[in-house]
């Protein structure tokens, strides 16, 4: 069956216009050893864009694949960088190459925050769906999940010293966590409403923790260690029945057991800001000597911690102030207030450094310390925009200094009108302030001019000037060579809503919301200032009409006018006298967008009731009304020279559609939010697409033809997976839910993962039965029959044994995903699968592989396993086998450790030198002494 239409398909080219998205943060990054405040990382829909705000550069482009990206965290060494996205998933990428190699796919909703450990060992995320997830990035798999909150995660801190994690949320709730047993041990529960995003920080060592909440106070948090405290020299030498009976004499002078030997946590103070709004951000630097924070506005405000020698300083000061009042008092008020008492509070520990003004609402704030004592912040703001500041802290009245503004790559406020060049080179994006002419090519910006709100705009012949039509109802007349406005006409009395090219290209024909349509033509008038005609416009006739026009266009065989009013009809005029042909009826709400086909036989409509619908231009008559997005229909075009056009909506998407056939040909997504206009370049190649999340999308026209039937396989499996990632969590067999939960998740990956597993599996039973009758056939004819040809796909894979390849597959399976995949396969392969890891053990085959693949089948299977008789001899064998061969491993390891020990100590010997880390522990020793015998010197005194 052949073919009857062939479409060609049309696929996402590169996204541009956006400088940073709202939904992420942005972070300071470091490339290949560059210094450090010149890299900053900010989200750009599903990328990332590693920005040199030194030069204003666009470096490098972590490229993602679907979803909008929510979080970004880079690594301590400064190589990685983790970056969360809005469908829950969490991919690694190396920035010496832009790569990913590492993915995590554990939650069912955006992340929302992420920190690494201070060794980048671990990773905690925090999402959307109230779950915390630890993940080991070594081992590239998950460790567990923690549930306990009822909102969104605001907040997820690793400890330095201890392996304890305190999380915050929009519960407004704190809670600490013992990652050693993996529950909560203690809630915070102080806050009035919820801790804001990224609303929490840890100083002084971890020993306190400053929260943000929707007030104008940052609460101030004492942690005491209890463990430090019990465990005091005496405690610590007294004999165990001692302390056992000491224990039983007095029972009720225990702690709770939810604080026993953990950690205490009481309130210390609070720090007033000047913004009465909620806080949007808490950060800090990665000493904690600044904190910065700021609300809904343009102004983060600084904090700075005083180190303990200006604080000790600043105390003796007070103390100094105080004898010296308290000795100009008269004698007897002195006599009854003795000596003055000097207490140490939460002010005299932080104080505030300065405030910075930025050039529009801030999103997310980010410091860093540089060489020489200077800090830098990287702010991005509301409207597309990052700004760097720099300041030093030493200085008596620190002032922040603003370095860098990245703004030509974007514009500030959303593109609501795009245009192409008649040679297909230049594309035109105009916004509420200012209108940008792209290369289409490079992408980069050619010219950029302030202009007023563009609603529409088109390039003159010739492509030498631009029309934009304006919310104020002006039209607007730029020469692109001199990025200079020749001429603001004051066009109408109300918005410019369409602007549309005559056939003959002598001018052009306006639609407003003063009710009236006008044609203007083209002229060149001498400029007296300049000495040099330039363009203009000339009005010639106007067509009164009693609603709104919201859209006009003119047949390209110059016969009709069709004019889109605000009663929902489409009114069509001969364009030559300007009466009445026709009224097209059949809208339900205003019709937002029109055009008609380059053979002037088709009209097609799209409106605010969400469908779509093609009349014919000869009668008038509907062919056929389509539903064609979730959403409002906002713009429409013909592909040039075809009967297909394309349809943007407000649900997202870009649509392809055949109007012969009345078929759907192609769904274009990628953007992230609305979708307000599009242009199709001339040679029909090329298509640009604006949207609300400040991005411009380049789609490329290929040689790909498109298969509906695929297409439409595609989208149902598409829905697949959206239903899978909704789903529940797998829950292991015989376990209840508790706080402590697997960090997996079941996706399409891990039930193919599942599947390549089974097949496997039953090709090794074919092959096993296999080699079975072969021996059962020699035996029977007395004599060695020729072997059987072993499966196509061993010979494939270098004509591996049957159980390697079994091996082979597991391996291949990624490690995030390997728990849920064994999860998902039924337990009918589990006897097989135990019997080629006993195999695999003895021969020492990938043995940290097999123990874990193990170790999770015994767990989620071992009421099943410890009933079946004929897998106890294969579990005692697996027992000792494992214990031997595990064995073995840790003095191979040992052995190992100890050469490596013995070489550092040849070569200290040998140049004299001691190793970096082994010389800073001795001299924290050193001090640690001095600071000891201080305090004894001081007494003797």
């Amino acid at each position: 069956m052949g073919l009857t239409k062939q479409y060609l398909r049309y696929v996402a080219s590169a996204v541009f216009g956006v400088i940073g998205s709202q939904k992420a943060n942005v972070a300071y990054v470091t490339l290949r050893g560059g210094e450090k405040g010149r890299y900053v990382a900010a989200a750009a829909c599903e990328h990332v864009f590693i920005w040199d705000v030194r030069k204003g550069e666009k470096v490098m482009i972590l490229e993602g694949q679907k979803h909008e990206v929510t979080f970004l965290c880079p690594s301590p060494d400064g190589v990685h960088v983790a970056v969360g996205y809005e469908d829950g998933a969490v991919r690694i990428f190396s920035l010496l190459n832009g790569e990913s190699n590492v993915s995590f796919n554990g939650h069912k909703s955006a992340v929302s925050v992420m920190r690494y450990d201070g060794l980048g060992a671990r990773l905690v995320t925090g999402s959307k769906d109230t779950d915390v997830i630890v993940w080991d990035i070594i081992n590239e798999c998950g460790l567990y999940r923690l549930r306990g909150h009822k909102d969104l995660i605001t907040q997820a801190l690793f400890l330095r010293d201890r392996n304890l994690l305190v999380t915050s949320s929009k519960d407004s709730f704190v809670k600490w966590w013992d990652l050693d047993t993996q529950h909560c041990f203690k809630t915070i529960v102080g806050h009035r409403s919820e801790v804001q995003c990224g609303g929490m920080v840890l100083l002084d060592q971890d020993n306190r923790l400053l929260t943000g909440s929707a007030d104008s106070e940052l609460r101030a948090w004492d942690i005491t260690y209890l463990q430090e405290i019990d465990e005091s020299p005496e405690e610590v030498q007294k004999p165990l029945s001692s302390v056992l009976s000491r224990l039983l004499a007095h029972p009720l002078s225990l702690p709770p057991p939810s604080l026993q030997r953990i950690l205490s946590c009481h309130k210390a103070g609070s720090i007033l800001r000047e913004a009465r709004d909620r806080v949007v951000s808490l950060t800090t630097d990665a000493r904690s000597a600044v904190i910065a924070c700021h609300a809904n506005e343009s102004v983060l405000e600084l904090f700075r911690v005083l180190p303990e020698v200006e604080v000790q300083q600043k105390m003796k000061k007070k103390e100094k102030k105080a004898k010296k009042k308290a000795a100009q008092a008269p004698e007897d008020a002195a006599e009854d207030a003795g000596t003055p008492a000097v207490t140490r509070t939460l002010k005299d520990e932080i104080v505030r450094l300065t405030n910075i003004k930025a050039s529009a609402k801030i999103r997310w704030a980010e410091c860093v310390w540089c060489s020489g004592g200077e800090l830098k912040v990287a702010l991005l703001l509301q409207n597309n925009t990052v700004e760097t500041y720099s300041l030093r802290t030493a200085d008596k009245t620190p002032a922040g200094t603003k370095t860098a503004r990245l703004t030509l790559g974007g514009h500030r406020t959303d593109v609501r009108t795009l245009a192409f060049s008649s040679d297909n080179l230049a594309v035109l994006s105009a916004s509420g302030d200012t209108v940008k002419v792209w290369n289409r090519a490079t992408l980069q910006v050619i010219r950029t001019m302030a202009c007023e709100y563009a609603l529409c705009s088109l390039f003159v012949p010739g492509d030498r000037q631009i029309v934009l039509g304006s919310e104020s109802g002006k039209l607007q007349i730029f020469e692109l060579a001199s990025a200079a406005l020749l001429e603001s006409v004051d066009a109408h009395a109300g918005a410019v809503w369409a602007l549309c090219l005559a056939p003959d290209q002598r001018g052009l024909v306006t639609g407003s919301a003063d009710k009236t349509v006008k044609f203007w033509d083209f002229e060149l008038v001498k400029d007296q200032d300049a000495g040099h005609k330039r363009l203009t416009v000339k009005h010639t006739r106007t067509l009164q009409l009693e609603e709104d026009v919201l859209c006009v266009k003119l047949s390209p065989d110059h016969r009709l006018l069709a004019v889109s009013l605000l009663d929902c009809t489409v009114k069509l005029f001969y364009a030559d006298t300007l009466k009445f042909f026709l009224s097209l009826y059949g809208h339900k709400l205003p019709v937002l967008c029109l055009d008609i086909c380059h053979d002037s036989t088709l009209i097609a409509t799209g409106s605010a009731d969400r469908n779509v619908k093609i009349w014919g231009l000869d009668f008038g008559d509907c062919h056929r009304s389509m539903f064609a997005h979730d959403d409002s229909v906002m713009f429409l075009q013909f592909v040039p020279k075809t009967h297909l056009f394309f349809t943007a909506g407000k649900d997202k998407k870009i649509k392809q559609w055949d109007a012969d056939k009345f078929e759907h040909v192609q769904t274009l997504e990628g953007h992230h939010r609305e979708v307000w206009c599009l242009a199709i370049s001339p040679n029909g190649d090329h298509l640009v697409t604006a949207s609300h999340d400040k991005s411009l999308r380049l789609w490329e026209r290929t040689r790909e033809p498109v298969i509906l039937e695929e297409e439409r396989e595609m989208e149902r499996e598409a829905e697949f997976e959206e239903s899978m990632a909704k789903g529940d969590v797998p829950v292991v067999p015989g376990e209840t839910p508790g706080e402590a939960a697997p960090a997996g998740k079941k996706t399409v990956e891990t039930v193919k993962a599942a599947e390549r597993i089974m097949e496997a599996l039953e090709l090794f039973r074919e092959e096993r039965r296999k080699l079975e009758d072969h021996e059962y056939a020699c035996r029977a004819a007395g004599r060695q029959l020729p072997a059987p040809k072993p499966n196509p796909i061993l010979v494939a894979y270098g004509n591996v044994t049957p159980s390697r390849y079994v091996l082979d597959v597991i391996k291949k399976v990624r490690s995030s995903e390997l728990e849920v995949s064994l999860l998902v396969l039924p337990f009918s392969y589990v006897p097989e699968l135990l019997k080629l890891f006993n195999a695999y053990i003895q021969q020492g085959l990938e043995v940290e592989l097999v123990c874990r693949c193990l170790f999770f089948l015994l767990r989620i299977h071992f009421g099943q396993i410890s009933s079946n008789q004929m897998l106890l001899t294969v579990m005692d064998q697996l027992r000792t086998n494992t214990l031997a061969r595990v064995g073995q491993i840790r003095d191979v390891m040992g052995f190992n450790s100890a050469a490596l020990q013995f070489l550092q100590r040849e070569l200290e010997s040998k140049e004299e030198v001691t190793f970096f880390a082994e010389a800073t522990g001795k001299l924290k020793k050193v001090k640690l002494k001095g600071r000891r015998v201080e305090p004894r010197v001081s007494d003797l005194n």
